[in-house]
């Protein structure tokens, strides 16, 4: 590397489909000659990938800008660049309040971002670009990956069409977009060629894949074709809106051995009045019905959900009974959300809006129950042999390795530590579990 390349480094907030545009915008800098760095002291361009889903995101958002900022008194940093969802939505507040940012970059316009850069250095003023959010990624954009070799996130869809009373996203990325199936099997392709074991599929919702096509195909399809790739060890399903799960998806989720054995299956709350406000197209019966197929037809499924307490108008009862609803249908993964009041959102101006002290009560006493439910579950699977795939040396102690059994997705879920044999990064290995805790497992390689 040319010690006279300028260095770029990018920090990549929120989700993993923020992460595939970081991504893609690390890709065209490389291509035009920068010089990529995860050591922001070093970096003469700052690039901050934001997220403004929830309050939290935003916060944590504005946080890292303003810690970033500070590197550009040190003598190293020219150019400060936001990007993502935090532009995209508060272009003219953000411009006012961070002059410490020199590029504004919305959802739509980060594959612009060398010849923006460009721009830059021809003007002294701040510069935003945040048009409609319409851009469609596919798969002759460059990408340079930041995830591990072994495992990337393959993002189907942009945007969403759902319109649920809670969510801005449609706001921030657009109605639903599928990109066509062969340019995601040729992204794939170039994954499994560079090393991926791991193809992890998102957008917002991965059951509308196909819908807005001209040739209609469908999510399976895409898995099927996908599970032809010789090298690809697993594929994982992640954010399956309810009512578009379908038999014959269940059917390959069941019968594909290369399709793990997990389904990322958010459905927000289980009470009818509030899944009714929150927009939600899946009652309690549905729920429950398609909980009770998955795991009739998939014993051992792990299937992982996301909930949202504190939503205007749930009351001690609506909120007893999803206390209740997580302790029976133990799920093996949970995400809980305190309700994040979004303007532009009808839920935002629907009355009965609860207290923040009752939202934190709520969710401390959900995950107290979910952990309840996951140490009971973890306990089950001492003695077991799960498939792992191995990640490297524990961030405690370079003793143990640690990795991931194909019911783990990566960064959300729990983790496996190896407590004896060996193993190469990236080797997907069997595993005798000897122990567990609340959300991890211990083991040993058996061969």
């Amino acid at each position: 590397m040319s010690d006279n390349k300028e260095k770029v480094s990018l920090v990549s907030l929120g989700c993993p489909k923020n992460l595939v545009d970081a991504e893609v915008m690390l890709g065209y800098l490389s291509r035009a000659g920068y010089a990529v760095t995860t050591d922001e002291t070093q970096a003469d361009i700052i690039i901050v990938n934001t997220c403004s889903f929830i309050k939290e995101a935003k916060q944590e958002s504005i946080d890292t800008i303003l810690d970033l900022a500070d590197r550009k008194h040190d003598g190293h940093c020219k150019l400060l660049i936001v990007t993502g969802c935090l532009p995209q939505r508060y272009q003219e507040e953000l411009a006012k309040e961070l002059p410490e940012v020199d590029i504004f970059v919305g959802t739509g316009d980060y594959p612009r971002i060398v010849e923006i850069i460009a721009e830059k250095r021809t003007s002294s003023e701040q510069i935003c670009y945040t048009g409609d959010p319409n851009f469609v990624y596919n798969d002759e954009l460059p990408r340079l990956q930041s995830s591990p070799h072994y495992t990337a996130y393959l993002k189907i869809a942009e945007g969403c069409s759902n319109r649920c009373a809670y969510c801005v996203i449609p706001m921030l990325r657009g109605d639903h977009r599928s990109r066509p199936l062969e340019s995601l099997l040729t992204e794939a392709r170039q994954l499994v060629a560079g090393g991926v074991k791991e193809l992890n599929l998102i957008a917002q919702d991965i059951t509308a894949y196909g819908r807005d096509l001209p040739d209609a195909p469908t999510l399976e399809e895409l898995i099927q074709e996908l599970a032809k790739l010789e090298g690809l060890k697993w594929i994982r399903l992640l954010y399956a809106y309810p009512d578009g799960v379908t038999d014959s998806l269940i059917a390959l989720i069941k019968n594909e051995p290369k399709v793990c054995k997990y389904l990322d299956l958010p459905i927000q709350h289980i009470s009818n009045p509030i899944l009714k406000r929150m927009r939600r197209r899946s009652g309690e019966e549905d729920i429950r019905a398609l909980i009770g197929k998955l795991r009739r037809e998939i014993p051992d499924i792990a299937i992982r959900t996301s909930l949202i307490v504190g939503f205007p108008g749930e009351t001690s009862e609506d909120f007893k009974k999803l206390l209740q609803f997580v302790e029976e249908t133990r799920f093996d993964r949970l995400g809980v959300f305190c309700y994040s009041r979004e303007e532009g959102t009808p839920a935002a101006e629907m009355p009965e809006q609860v207290s923040e002290r009752i939202k934190r009560e709520r969710h401390k006493k959900l995950m107290r129950t979910q952990a309840r439910v996951s140490f009971k579950h973890n306990r089950t699977l001492v003695d077991s042999v799960e498939e792992v795939l191995v990640e490297g040396y524990s961030e405690e102690t370079e003793l143990l390795l640690k990795g991931r059994s194909s019911r783990q997705a990566p960064d959300v879920d729990g983790l496996v530590y190896i407590t004896a044999g060996n193993a190469n990064v990236g080797d997907i290995v069997r595993l005798k579990i000897t122990d567990s805790s609340d959300y991890d497992l211990i083991g040993e390689i058996v061969d």
